[in-house]
């Protein structure tokens, strides 16, 4: 039952081997391959599998979440720059737009459950929007939240997009709402969202940490168990950089859980 961990990057590829050999993630394979030369039949023998991956935190948040490394789970945070506000904005025009490579392995190996994360920024919603009818199309209830970095212990007020999508939820709702129309049952099939988006109880601290240009940097919160491991502070920068929330998502998988 071991987990698979797509990532490119050659540098976060050897991170996430590290921290599979040291045990702070669920055991498994990472391939360096871009995911769109991942085949369906590739991800045949995983339980979890773990896209653009970082340095593994959706692994570590499930962990912590109280999930078992062999529950079967997807993970994914598309890479954010083609609809970030600090980048040049090209949108689905992006060929960093990866969106669709994901959703065809979606279609092929039917996941139960899904997570993902994306900037909550205006072309950030659009990007969600596309996710969410992609996925309603292939049968999955999905919720979505817009969660505060700050509502997760960080000194910044960021805002990120994280969703679920749920198989078999979707399956047993849509016996139940046959008349409601398109709107109405999105809204059922993501009404345990928090719409407030910052959690009470997601108050982990976050750590500062100084780069070798004497610049300070917030480092966002749970993230240290994944990168302190590193000797130099540039490395453990680069990690962090490849990482999202652990705190946010930990939260947000809890709620989940606690709702189904």
């Amino acid at each position: 039952m071991a987990a698979y961990y797509n990532e490119i990057d050659p540098y976060a590829a050897q991170w996430l081997r590290n921290l599979v050999a040291a045990g702070h993630i669920a055991p498994g394979d990472v391939d360096e391959r871009s995911i769109e030369d991942v085949h369906p039949d590739d991800l045949k023998p995983y339980t979890q599998c773990h896209f653009f991956a970082g340095v593994g935190v959706w692994s570590y948040a499930l962990r912590r979440a109280g999930c078992p490394d062999d529950r079967p789970v997807w993970t994914g945070s598309c890479p954010c720059q083609p609809f970030s506000e600090a980048g040049s904005q090209l949108g689905f025009a992006d060929e960093r737009h990866l969106w669709p490579a994901w959703h065809h392995l979606i279609r092929e190996r039917q996941p139960s459950e899904i997570f993902g994360e994306q900037v909550a920024a205006k072309a950030g919603l659009g990007w969600i929007d596309l996710v969410q009818s992609d996925l309603e199309g292939e049968g999955y209830a999905i919720g979505r939240v817009d969660i505060c970095s700050a509502g997760a212990g960080s000194e910044n007020g960021r805002q990120r997009l994280y969703f679920v999508a749920n198989a078999n939820r979707c399956r047993q709702q849509r016996r139940k709402e046959q008349n409601l129309s398109a709107a109405e049952s999105r809204f059922a099939a993501s009404r345990w969202s928090n719409p407030s988006g910052c959690s009470p109880h997601a108050h982990t601290a976050a750590v500062a940490m100084v780069g070798a240009d004497g610049v300070s940097r917030m480092l966002e919160p749970g993230i240290i168990p994944l990168v302190a491991s590193y000797p130099t502070i540039v490395e453990r920068l680069r990690a962090y950089g490849n990482a999202i929330n652990a705190e946010a998502a930990t939260q947000f998988i809890a709620a989940y859980l606690e709702s189904i």
